[in-house]
């Protein structure tokens, strides 16, 4: 019997010259998910819970950005916010895609901010989820993530940053995402993008607090109050900058919060990319 198809690989387009993975479900208003850059994250492993609630009101895009999940890897690649804004642009136009929502997790939050900030009639609302994008120092969280060297063990210690909910934390879980991590060419990306010192990576994922400032789309901004991997100073000071903003806190949540409340998530999102 052949093996089941991983629900990681959805369908495949060419965007930006990079044969890309991406998940295409709904029917209605564009809206597009940019995942994290946790080792051995996709689309799918990011926004599997909160995908079918949100293809019952929209048509769900979430592609696997270039360097993760089933995209296309390429010799000497040169990962950056120019290249994943470009390879996000890609994939809208491929699927003729001409404006879009756009939630933006972590990592996915700076390629959602920067995109709105250099293309902005391509983004109707956004929505950054403990989102980079504004300076901050590095936290330990973060650069254990980032500096993430393929084993169980390290894997189950990285865990721990990402949820405030420890049950959501198990060794099968652990041993799940673990064998991601070694997919071929997934450890060999992932290291090329953050090599430390990894402030660097911080400061270079930022958009210039001018652009922030001048941003008009409006912005939905969503954090853990417990995140350990990205503080939520970076959201009170988005919330500060965007001036059509509204901020949402989730109290006894980590980084997590798709997971740990994907519920109480699609509904806020929801709500707020329905409001008139």
């Amino acid at each position: 019997m052949n093996a089941p198809a991983s629900p990681e690989i959805g369908l495949s387009i060419q965007a930006n010259g990079l044969q890309t993975n991406y998940h295409d479900q709904g029917q209605g208003t564009n809206l597009m998910l940019i995942h994290g850059s946790g080792p051995g994250v996709s689309a799918w492993a990011n926004w599997r819970l909160v995908i079918p609630g949100f293809a019952k009101q929209f048509r769900v895009v979430a592609p696997d950005m270039v360097g993760f999940g089933f995209t296309e890897r390429r010799q000497g690649y040169q990962y950056n916010l120019d290249n994943w804004v470009a390879h996000a642009i890609g994939v809208m136009d491929a699927l003729n895609m001409e404006q879009t929502d756009l939630i933006g997790n972590s990592f996915g939050g700076a390629v959602a901010l920067a995109l709105a900030i250099r293309h902005p009639s391509r983004v109707r609302k956004l929505v950054l989820m403990g989102s980079v994008g504004v300076p901050f120092p590095i936290t330990e969280g973060l650069d254990a993530v980032w500096g993430y060297q393929p084993s169980f063990e390290n894997m189950r210690r990285i865990m721990d940053y990402f949820a405030y909910d420890r049950s959501l934390v198990n060794d099968e879980l652990a041993q799940l995402r673990f064998q991601a991590s070694i997919r071929p060419g997934f450890q060999e990306s992932f290291s090329a993008m953050f090599p430390a010192p990894r402030q660097r990576w911080v400061d270079a994922m930022a958009s210039h607090e001018s652009d922030i400032r001048a941003l008009n789309k409006s912005t939905l901004i969503v954090h853990g109050r417990d995140d350990q991997v990205i503080p939520l100073s970076t959201s009170l000071c988005l919330h500060e900058m965007i001036v059509d903003s509204q901020l949402h806190v989730y109290g006894k949540c980590g980084h997590w919060t798709q997971i740990e409340h994907a519920a109480r998530f699609e509904r806020l999102v929801t709500d707020f990319l329905r409001e008139a």
